[in-house]
């Protein structure tokens, strides 16, 4: 499950996930991401794993990684927040390739990561 979370607006943007993502999910959520990306060219976005998450089918990764490369001088501001240690490797070894800032928030600091993706 991806969801837009009650709070986003204008380019600043939260996306909760939760169980396993698969493809269907990014159908729905990535042209909503392009509309924004479209009408203010670059976003601060929240991604916040929520308690229930458990990661990507080999087809969600496949979306995940397109959209995210195809943007990677689009996000101005990117928080993760909650995801599994896993995750956050992963995040901090790719987060050299974004334009912009790249923090992690523990499950517990979802204000403060809001805040910040506000700036």
């Amino acid at each position: 499950m991806l969801q837009i979370m009650e709070g986003s607006e204008g380019k600043v943007v939260g996306v909760r996930a939760g169980g396993k993502l698969t493809e269907a999910d990014y159908k729905d959520l990535l042209p909503k991401l392009q509309e924004r990306f479209s009408e203010f060219g670059r976003l601060n976005v929240l991604f916040y794993a929520d308690e229930t998450f458990e990661g990507w089918n080999m087809e969600a990764a496949w979306e995940d990684a397109s959209f995210g490369f195809a943007h990677i001088a689009d996000f101005e501001r990117l928080a993760l927040v909650g995801a599994p240690e896993w995750v956050v490797w992963c995040v901090k070894l790719s987060a050299f390739l974004f334009k912009g800032e790249v923090r992690i928030f523990d499950a517990g600091a979802l204000d403060a990561a809001w805040a910040w993706v506000r700036g």
